[in-house]
């Protein structure tokens, strides 16, 4: 009794709770066994159409937010917003937390599922490693009861793991119970330690209505203070900030984050939400942010959402979810919903992040489907995926056409006049068009990422990048529409997943 007991106090003594391996109540055993035999069941049922074979999604059911993103003992650990038991959104037993794990960040590893809802939903988090111990920080989502009047409310909670696999809750959660103003959009902790301190962002909104991003304080995860607000919040930045991660690159700090609610202003946000950031200086004695470089997009594509970062060995590692509010996922219909985007690196140049393919990727290519001069009208054919690496006089346009060999398309333009690169996707006979301006710092080649139901465009040393579904029908075709002729080679991917 006397360990136990230690448990149940958890992080009043950090390194001694953080050692401890509870034993799963019989419920909670019951639950996962219960869901296990689901998944393995439903799996049998899925259309593999369009199921991506390099990127992580869900094994059934539905995906969102990825959560939890961290380093332990030896390999990285995603998790993300998982609902099994359809491919929508939620559903009346509510959002768990879907779990893979990778040594490199290509192959990736299915566990079971981490965490199960209880009285709260297990909304958006982070992870942590404590001691030998993988500590998670999530919003618990409670709706307020049918015809109250209420609001649903949000407050953060802890839950541990001593093998990365199976996760108990903190017996005293929630760890944060509201928010300074009351809000009840109180979500998404991203946390980190610096110092003697555990440090955590937290998503939210000022009385005025306006988004907005928390910072807490904490000697042992158990106990935090609230310290400022980071960034400025105004009418223009919208009415919620979510998934917000704070960091720094380079000799600068980085607030990242998912804002709801930005008006479009030309060719800039206009997906139905943006993923952006801020660059700016920040004090660990003052826990004053002061911005420097205003909002940016890190992603042009129709599908890039709610991302999460990681750091090791010195580099920034960043996912995204390959997805948008509001717009149709093909794939529902075949039992599952969701993806990841693959995996990217971050620098800063300047005024601006870059965004690279984790270098470990290259072991993804099987084999060479083209090497060589790709002439006007010529096409390669490949499987359901595909990397390809192009490169053309950027004083005259590209086109390229990139399609199923029977529907299905997207298109990828260089404007050599305005400067800009477009990705204009095809929506069920209707053109969606996303563009932005490119300025190359270094290589001018583009490098193309297709998988059985997506495409991500990483344009030079990743100043523009593109992240978009597309749902081709038979196998892909890349036709060169330019009038001038391409440097290419194009590879077939293996599956990792």
């Amino acid at each position: 009794m006397g360990s136990l007991k230690v448990c149940v106090l958890f992080l009043s003594l950090c390194a001694g709770v953080l050692s401890c391996d509870l034993t799963s109540s019989p419920e909670v055993v019951l639950q996962r066994t219960d869901l296990a035999a689901y998944i393995t069941n439903k799996k049998a049922t899925i259309n593999p159409q369009y199921r991506l074979l390099y990127h992580v999604a869900p094994p059934v059911g539905w995906m969102n937010d990825p959560n939890g993103f961290a380093y332990f003992k030896g390999e990285y650990h995603l998790f993300y917003q998982f609902y099994p038991y359809n491919s929508s959104l939620g559903g009346p037993t509510g959002m768990h937390w879907g779990h893979s794990s990778s040594a490199n960040l290509v192959d990736w590893t299915e566990h079971p599922t981490a965490l199960i809802p209880g009285k709260e939903q297990i909304f958006s988090g982070s992870g942590i490693e404590i001691s030998g111990t993988l500590v998670l920080m999530y919003t618990g989502h409670i709706n307020a009861p049918e015809h109250s009047g209420l609001a649903d409310t949000e407050a953060q909670y802890l839950a541990f793991s001593n093998d990365g696999i199976v996760f108990n809750k903190y017996k005293n959660n929630p760890v944060i119970a509201k928010s300074p103003n009351g809000s009840p959009d109180f979500r998404d902790p991203k946390v980190w330690k610096y110092g003697d301190y555990y440090y955590v962002v937290l998503g939210s909104k000022t009385e005025e209505g306006y988004g907005r991003v928390l910072l807490y304080r904490s000697e042992d995860m158990a106990t935090w203070t609230f310290l400022n607000t980071i960034g400025q919040p105004s009418s223009r930045m919208g009415y919620m900030w979510e998934c917000p991660d704070f960091f720094q690159l380079g000799n600068k700090f980085i607030l990242l984050m998912s804002p709801q609610g930005l008006a479009p202003e030309g060719d800039r946000y206009k997906n139905l939400y943006q993923t952006g950031y801020i660059i700016g200086d920040f004090s660990y004695q003052t826990n004053q942010f002061v911005e420097q470089v205003p909002f940016q997009e890190i992603d042009y594509g129709h599908d890039f959402y709610a991302t999460q970062t990681t750091e090791r060995d010195g580099k920034r590692y960043l996912i995204a979810w390959f997805g948008m509010w509001n717009t149709t996922f093909p794939e529902a219909a075949d039992g599952w919903a969701g993806a990841m985007t693959i995996f990217r690196e971050l620098t800063l140049s300047g005024n601006r992040i870059l965004m690279k393919p984790v270098s470990t990727i290259t072991s993804l290519r099987e084999s060479s489907a083209f090497n060589g001069n790709l002439a006007q009208n010529a096409f390669i054919e490949l499987n359901k995926t595909g990397e390809i690496n192009l490169s053309g006089d950027l004083s005259q346009a590209i086109d390229l056409d990139i399609k199923g060999a029977e529907g299905g398309d997207i298109r990828i333009r260089w404007n050599a006049t305005t400067k800009i690169v477009s990705v204009d996707r095809d929506d069920a006979g209707e053109r969606n068009i996303r563009q932005g301006p490119w300025t190359p710092v270094g290589s001018t080649s583009w490098r193309i990422f297709l998988d059985a139901s997506s495409m991500e465009l990483f344009c030079g040393e990743g100043e523009v990048v593109f992240s978009s579904r597309v749902y081709p029908t038979g196998q892909w075709v890349i036709t060169n529409l330019s009038a001038q002729t391409l440097t290419v080679s194009a590879y077939r991917l293996r599956k990792s997943v």
